[in-house]
C-alpha cells in the first residue's frame, strides 16, 4: 500500500559533464542523511541500471528511473509519486551532463534538466575542479542562467586540491552569488571500481556496506548537510494515477538474476507485481533452470560475455531452459539475447556454445559500442505501439540467422536503423533495453 508523504521533498543533483562524481556524492549524502533516521530515498535520470542498484543498497529502497524521453509523461508522474511515498526527501541523480540529452521537444530530451523544469525541483551542482579555480563561477553562472525555469541552489567542490584551490575558487563563486555546500579533497579511496558498462555491479562490490560508510563520513566531514536538506523544496507532481510500463508477459514470470543476467529495470518489475504478476528468480550461473511452475521466462541483460564458459556447461540451465521454450514464450535482452543464440566468441576469442533458442551467434572479441535511445516497433504487436528503449553494449552480431526479426528500430528521431533481433514463435530476443511503451 502506498502512503502519502505530505511534506516530502527532493532536489536533483547534477553536474556540468559526466565523471565530475556525481554518484558517490550521491551515496555520500544518501547514506549520512540516512544515519540521521530521516528518510531518504533516491532516483536515477535517463536510462541507467547500475547507479539506482547502488542507491537501493544506501537507501534500503527502490530506486526508480525517470527518463523523460523514453517514459510517457503520466508513467514518469507515477514513479516519482512513488518514490515519494514514505520519504522524506528523495535525491534524483542526474545522468551525464546536467543539459544534455537529444535535441527534440522541450520535456522530452531524456535529460536531467527536464525533470527540474516539470517538477520545479532545486539543483545541486557538483563540479569537479580540477584543474580550475575562478573559472568554475563562469560555469556555475552558466548553469544558473541557461534556463529561466532552473534554480541552482549551489554547489558542491569535487577533487579539491588544497585549502588555497578551495579559497581562490570560493572567492570567485561569491562574486556570483552561488553558495558553496561543501569541498571535497582529493582522495582516490572515494572512487568505485568499474568496467566496460560503468561501475561494477552493487552486488559484485566487495565489500559495498564499508565503502557507503567511508562515502558517508566524507560528506559528513566536508559538505555541510543539514544546508543541503534545508535547500531541498517541495515537489509538485501534476498526475499521481497508476500508469505502467509494459503488461506482464505472464502470470508467473521466471526472471534469471545473478552476477551474469541483472539488468532489468525496476520500473518493470514493480510494475508487473503491481498489476498482478508473480516473480521468481532463478539464476542460470548457479545451474538452475527457469521454474517449471512459471508460464514466462525472461533473460535480463548483464555481463555473459564475463561467463560464458561457465553458462556453456550449465548443463540444467540450458535443458530446463530448451524444454521450457516448447510451450511458453521467452524473451531475452541484450546479454540474454546473446545467451539465447547458438555461439558466443568470448574477449579471448574462445567459442562457446550457448543455448540454441534463437539462431544468431555474437562476439565479445569484436567489440563496437551500441549507444543510444531506440524506437522499435513490433510487427506482431496486436497494438501496434511504439516500444521506447535504448542500446548500450559492444558486443557485435556476427551471424544474424534465419529467424524472424523480433521489431524494426529506428533512432529516437525516426531515422531507420534496420531490422533487430530475432523471433522464433513465443521465443523473442534483442540487443536494445525496453523501457517502455510509447503514450
Amino acid at each position: 500500500m502506498i502512503h502519502p508523504s505530505q511534506n516530502a521533498k527532493g532536489l536533483i543533483i547534477a553536474a556540468p559533464r559526466s565523471g565530475s562524481g556525481k554518484t558517490t556524492l550521491t551515496l555520500g549524502l544518501l547514506t549520512a542523511i540516512r544515519r540521521r533516521n530521516i528518510r531518504i530515498r533516491a532516483a536515477k535520470s535517463g536510462p541507467d541500471y547500475i547507479d539506482p542498484a547502488f542507491h537501493a543498497a544506501a537507501t534500503g529502497k527502490i530506486s526508480y528511473n525517470l527518463d523523460s524521453w523514453a517514459m510517457p509523461p503520466a508513467l514518469l508522474d507515477y514513479l516519482l509519486y512513488q518514490t515519494m511515498q514514505d520519504t522524506d526527501i528523495a535525491l534524483i541523480e542526474s545522468s551525464m551532463g546536467f543539459f544534455d540529452g537529444i535535441e527534440t521537444e522541450a520535456g522530452r530530451r531524456g535529460c536531467g534538466a527536464d525533470l527540474a523544469e516539470r517538477y520545479h525541483l532545486p539543483v545541486l551542482l557538483i563540479m569537479d575542479i580540477s584543474g580550475q579555480a575562478q573559472s568554475a563561477a563562469a560555469i556555475a553562472h552558466g548553469f544558473a542562467t541557461f534556463s529561466p525555469d532552473i534554480n541552482i541552489i549551489g554547489v558542491i567542490l569535487n577533487n579539491v586540491a588544497s585549502p588555497r584551490h578551495r579559497a581562490s575558487t570560493e572567492a570567485a563563486l561569491k562574486r556570483i552569488n552561488m553558495p558553496v555546500l561543501g569541498a571535497i579533497p582529493r582522495d582516490k579511496t572515494l572512487s568505485l571500481p568499474a568496467r566496460h558498462l560503468g561501475l561494477i555491479q552493487a552486488e559484485e562490490h566487495p565489500d559495498l556496506k564499508k565503502q557507503l560508510e567511508h562515502l558517508g563520513n566524507y560528506i559528513e566531514k566536508y559538505v555541510d548537510i543539514d544546508a543541503v536538506i534545508n535547500k531541498a523544496q517541495n515537489i509538485d507532481i501534476p498526475n499521481k494515477k497508476a500508469y505502467y510500463a509494459l503488461p506482464p508477459p505472464g502470470q508467473y514470470i521466471a526472471i534469471a538474476r545473478d552476477a551474469a543476467f541483472s539488468f532489468i529495470y525496476p520500473h518493470i518489475l514493480e510494475g508487473w507485481k503491481q498489476q498482478g504478476a508473480s516473480i521468481e528468480f532463478f539464476s542460470p550461473l548457479a545451474n538452475q533452470p527457469p521454474p517449471e511452475y512459471c508460464d514466462a521466462c525472461w533473460l535480463p541483460g548483464g555481463y555473459p560475455e564475463l561467463y560464458a564458459g561457465q553458462l556453456a556447461n550449465a548443463d540444467h540451465f540450458i535443458k530446463g531452459i530448451r524444454d521450457f521454450s516448447q510451450n511458453r514464450p521467452i524473451h531475452g535482452e541484450c546479454g540474454g539475447y546473446m545467451v539465447m543464440g547458438e555461439r558466443l566468441i568470448d574477449e579471448h576469442g574462445e567459442t562457446h556454445k550457448m543455448t540454441g533458442l534463437l539462431s544468431h551467434s555474437t562476439s565479445f572479441a569484436k567489440r563496437k559500442m551500441h549507444l543510444g535511445y531506440r524506437r522499435a516497433l513490433l510487427p506482431h504487436s496486436k497494438s501496434g505501439h511504439i516500444l521506447h528503449g535504448h542500446e548500450f553494449h559492444y558486443a557485435t552480431l556476427i551471424e544474424r540467422g534465419n529467424d524472424i526479426p523480433y521489431a524494426d528500430l529506428t533512432d529516437w528521431i525516426g531515422t531507420p536503423i534496420g531490422p533487430e533481433g530475432g523471433r522464433r514463435g513465443q521465443i523473442t530476443g534483442c540487443f536494445f533495453h525496453s523501457i517502455a511503451f510509447s503514450s
